[in-house]
């Protein structure tokens, strides 16, 4: 595995051997911007693993995305090899439909230090969720992104991460009531505690996704990609296009037929 060819993957020209802030702000930012979030390996004969030497073949050679578990595995390497202090956590997502949160850690973050200071770095959430810049680890700040306003809460030894939205103004009217368009206020991410993780502490959980008949990713089909004015998704085939405003967010929503698919990929999302 090549440091250098994952900075060509995500368009970094920086100086990849200074572990600062600067550079993790970047690097993270660029992350979500090239890279999708994505379980299309589930729905097509492929399975995920928690082989890091095969996630960054398929992510960095195959130019492909990936689910968390793939993304934010990859980016502990590259804090690693780039000289960042860092831990991976493991936290749990939270279910809207249920009101609680999962029973097991699913979702794989890393905590990072540098001058003191602790920051949640998380660069696979994807669609409307996805941060664009670490969070600082401090109870209770607004934290004001592009995607909207950040919060992390201290529940004694547990912490959750909150987001605020924006209005969401969806173009088509026909598509207005989908159950896509997120229409809360405010919404719970996902909790988690600082104790330190490793890979296989998530190869369970990565197990249940894929094959547990109530897993969301196996339900659909997801793809979401950040751009520098909002972002892009195709959940299963309905694809979108969201534009942050100071206001609202812009949602142009449309269904695409199976004959379309594989081009909007390629288009979209720089997918085969």
């Amino acid at each position: 595995m090549d440091l250098k060819e994952y900075l060509n993957r995500i368009g970094f020209t920086g100086q990849y051997d200074k572990a600062d802030l600067d550079n993790l702000f970047t690097i993270h930012k660029l992350h979500v911007m090239n890279i999708p979030f994505e379980n299309l390996s589930l729905h097509s004969g492929e399975k995920n693993t928690m082989d890091l030497q095969i996630i960054y073949d398929k992510i960095v050679k195959s130019n492909r995305g990936g689910w968390c578990c793939e993304n934010n595995l990859l980016f502990s390497w590259v804090l690693k090899e780039m000289g960042y202090k860092f831990t991976m956590l493991g936290s749990r997502v939270f279910n809207s439909q249920e009101q609680e949160f999962l029973s097991m850690d699913c979702h794989l973050i890393n905590l990072v230090e540098i001058d003191g200071k602790q920051y949640i770095a998380d660069v696979s959430f994807g669609v409307s969720c996805q941060i664009w810049h670490p969070l600082e680890l401090i109870s209770g700040k607004d934290q004001p992104q592009p995607p909207g306003v950040f919060r992390l809460i201290n529940n004694g030894m547990k912490w959750v991460l909150e987001k605020t939205n924006r209005k969401q103004v969806v173009q088509n009217k026909a598509l207005a009531n989908s159950s896509l368009v997120d229409k809360r206020v405010t919404k719970t991410l996902y909790s988690f505690i600082l104790t330190p993780r490793d890979a296989d502490h998530f190869q369970e959980a990565s197990d249940c996704l894929q094959t547990s008949p109530e897993s969301l990713f196996m339900l659909k089909s997801i793809c979401s990609l950040q751009t520098p004015t909002g972002f892009r998704a195709l959940i299963g085939w309905t694809y979108s296009e969201v534009t942050f405003k100071e206001d609202s967010d812009l949602v142009d929503m449309k269904d695409i037929p199976d004959s379309e698919i594989e081009a909007l990929l390629r288009e979209k999302f720089n997918l085969v």
